[in-house]
């Protein structure tokens, strides 16, 4: 969950330049006016930095973590496989946001709706044979553990001189 937390923080820098550019290229002076647009430019700048990131096996949160996306077999996982586990990672908010739009909540309720749900859905590994979240599994994929090897120097050449007589 630190992980998590921290990737919502660097998604926070994310948001603001996606929005920044949205804006501009949209001459959009209200925040209000072309809400709906920005939030599906949002969300697919979301898929391309999630996708493009896991395709290479590591965000930036999951290295300092030390965490790395794979799939079952333990190895790289494709930008089409990222991008099936980008759509099913919406689970976490997806379900709540949906009842909240659908019973017009306001926005504390909808808060506490969707904070509930998140902590059901992490609970709710607990109950997967190997205790992973269920959009990993239904996308094929895990998170394990990844320490970089470190990295071996060369050997140093030889120092020894070697004179020549003639």
């Amino acid at each position: 969950m630190a992980c998590w937390m921290y990737e919502g923080l660097l998604m926070f820098g994310v948001v603001f330049i996606a929005g920044y550019l949205f804006s501009t290229l949209s001459q959009t002076r209200n925040a209000l006016d072309n809400r709906h647009a920005l939030q599906a430019f949002v969300f697919v700048i979301f898929g391309i930095y999630f996708v493009w990131f896991w395709a290479k096996g590591q965000t930036l949160a999951m290295k300092t973590w030390h965490i790395r996306v794979v799939d079952v077999h333990g190895a790289p996982i494709t930008q089409q496989r990222a991008l099936l586990r980008y759509v099913l990672s919406w689970m976490w908010f997806l379900p709540p946001l949906g009842v909240s739009w659908l019973l017009d909540l306001p926005a504390m309720k909808g808060a506490v709706l969707t904070l509930g749900w998140v902590a059901i859905w992490a609970i709710l590994a607990r109950f997967h044979p190997q205790r992973q979240f269920w959009h990993d599994a239904w996308a094929g994929t895990r998170l394990i553990t990844w320490i970089t090897p470190a990295k071996t120097k060369p050997p140093a050449p030889d120092k020894t001189l070697v004179s020549r007589s003639s």
